[in-house]
């Protein structure tokens, strides 16, 4: 059963937020911070009691959350992950879903989010939202998100209030998966531009000028962006705790970029070659490194 803790305003709904990883935790703190009733669920306990001691309610199980929530966000780390919360012992499907939404913040392939969202409806007729989110960590910190979904129109204005606690933006960009085809589109963006900033920065420090001074210097100009002012400061001075986001995760999306593109016949040349560094950077470092470790690729050897 769910602890009880904060009750929600009338006509509120009430909220789940099941994953409280570095995305999962900052954002079910702002559900709370905006004063909505949430309950939570994370497969290690020890990331509960934080929410819990915040004014959360903890679900023994998914099937729980879903059981004391109308609508249940969801933040884990890949489509297993996903199944497993929903299909597994105790999982989301072995409650009653009718009238209820997952909004699913993960970022998995969207024929996985069309499979899964169809296995759910079929199975206990709760409705589906993909709707993955970019921003990292100080994003789902500052609630300044940006967030892509896919599903019925209705269901995303009826999430839209509850989100924007936790976002700047939410965008509806089509039916089931078309979220998660537009992350994949943000990914080829961010991870090219972290391997293209990781290398202007070398060249800047193997010749000689303060590299420091490169997001003031092209503050802007074409080149200026919010990877430049806030990726080259990190690579430049080590600051890799707490990452913007896992080498594993970057790796995982580009991975899906190629898979997507193979079957839509689009060349992603840029894109392959930025997952064959963010490869690299996983075997130098390890999958749970800061993506913007791929910076140290490019050291000298001593």
């Amino acid at each position: 059963m769910a602890d009880a803790s904060r009750t929600n305003s009338p006509g509120a709904a009430r909220l789940g937020y099941l994953g409280l990883g570095l995305m999962g935790t900052p954002m079910a703190r702002r559900l709370l911070k905006a004063g909505y009733q949430v309950t939570v669920w994370n497969r290690s306990e020890g990331k509960v009691a934080p929410l819990v001691e915040a004014g959360a309610r903890r679900a023994a199980t998914p099937r729980d959350l879903l059981v004391n929530s109308d609508i249940a966000f969801m933040c884990v780390t890949d489509a297993t992950a996903v199944e497993e919360v929903i299909f597994g012992p105790e999982g989301l499907a072995a409650s009653p879903g009718a009238g209820k939404l997952v909004v699913d913040f993960s970022s998995i392939h969207p024929d996985a989010a069309r499979q899964l969202a169809k296995r759910l409806k079929d199975a206990n007729g709760a409705g589906w939202i993909d709707a993955p989110v970019s921003g990292g960590t100080k994003g789902a910190e500052e609630g300044s998100l940006a967030i892509m979904a896919g599903g019925e129109a209705d269901d995303i204005e009826r999430v839209r209030p509850y989100v924007l606690a936790m976002a700047r933006r939410l965008t509806h960009m089509g039916p089931t998966g078309a979220g998660q085809t537009t992350k994949l589109c943000n990914q080829v963006i961010v991870g090219c531009a972290m391997a293209v900033l990781a290398e202007a920065s070398r060249l800047a420090v193997n010749a000689g000028i303060d590299a420091n001074r490169l997001p003031e210097a092209l503050a802007g100009g074409f080149a200026d962006s919010i990877p430049l002012q806030l990726f080259v400061p990190r690579m430049l001075q080590g600051i890799h705790s707490p990452p913007l986001g896992h080498i594993a995760t970057m790796l995982k999306d580009l991975d899906t970029v190629a898979d997507v593109a193979q079957a839509t016949s689009t060349p992603v040349p840029m894109a392959s070659l930025a997952g064959q560094l963010f490869r690299l950077a996983k075997a130098a470092h390890g999958a749970e490194a800061d993506a913007l470790e791929i910076y140290k690729l490019s050291a000298a050897k001593r």
